[in-house]
């Protein structure tokens, strides 16, 4: 029989703990990040996860609202909140993707000191919780319209989840590049806010793509959420032919701007965390 000296155990601990590379550093640190933004976005509000429910329920009652005191049926079917929401959700989804990947280095800087924690770790975190977010509010919004109205709808739930997954692309292409752009400029972000103001009205949310006229209606297709919210429609209402949307043309935008931004960050990532 063979006998361990007492010293043997420790001496093995040791050894253990002192090896250069963990196991699954990059995922440990990417729950961690994950789980610091939802105890400082949604654990300091008595509400928590219940505002970013309200923030699209609070959208579409209000142009439900106005649009029914103006207008006897919405530009597709005959249900205004279904409408709505196919627009506004999908809408939410990139915006709340793209801001939070935009500050993603900001929120994280204390941590990126670290070796352990990466500026891809920090914005890959970011990520994953906006979408989960955005997904769990956009799942419990259909549902509630769904079950409260009588929409007699057909759901093409493919449809409906390639479009959530082009406003994700396009939400993290947007937010990674300008991750990037107020890096090096901080006063990008102001510029980007006023610049960005705008497409909430010109992506389709409250009309039809086929019911601008022309000239238009070309200029207008050049916008990505144009896209994203007639393939999302599509697959509630499945009499509506979004012949114009391009796959490609959202995700090879969405792809150039990921690749383009992360190289970028490669590059300058120490000057900007220097600045």
């Amino acid at each position: 029989m063979v006998e361990h000296s007492p010293a043997e155990p420790v001496q093995a601990a040791l050894r253990s703990t002192a090896h250069p590379r963990r196991r699954f550093a990059s995922m440990r640190a990417i729950l961690a990040l994950m789980l610091r933004e939802m105890a400082t976005s949604y654990g300091r509000s008595p509400l928590g996860y219940l505002w970013a429910i309200l923030e699209p329920v609070g959208g579409i009652v209000l142009l439900t609202l106005v649009f029914s005191a103006i207008v006897r049926e919405p530009p597709l079917g005959d249900n205004f909140p279904l409408f709505y929401a196919s627009g506004l959700v999908p809408f939410l989804l990139y915006g709340d993707i793209s801001n939070k990947m935009m500050a993603s280095l900001g929120f994280s800087k204390p941590l990126l000191v670290y070796p352990s924690v990466t500026f891809a770790d920090a914005i890959l975190a970011r990520f994953l919780l906006a979408v989960l977010t955005q997904m769990l509010v956009a799942s419990a919004l259909f549902s509630a319209i769904l079950m409260i109205y009588d929409t007699r709808t057909v759901l093409d739930l493919q449809a409906i989840l390639l479009g959530l997954a082009m406003a994700a692309a396009l939400g993290a292409g947007v937010g990674i590049m300008n991750c990037f752009l107020t890096g090096m400029f901080p006063s990008w972000g102001r510029i980007w806010a006023i610049v960005n103001r705008p497409v909430f009205l010109i992506s389709c949310i409250f009309f039809l793509f086929e019911s601008v006229p022309q000239p238009f209606r070309d200029w207008l297709w050049w916008n990505p959420l144009v896209h994203v919210i007639g393939q999302v429609r599509s697959g509630f209402y499945p009499y509506y032919d979004a012949a114009y949307v391009s796959h490609v043309y959202v995700f090879g935008l969405s792809l150039t701007l990921i690749a383009a931004g992360l190289l970028f960050l490669g590059r300058y990532f120490l000057h900007i965390m220097n600045a």
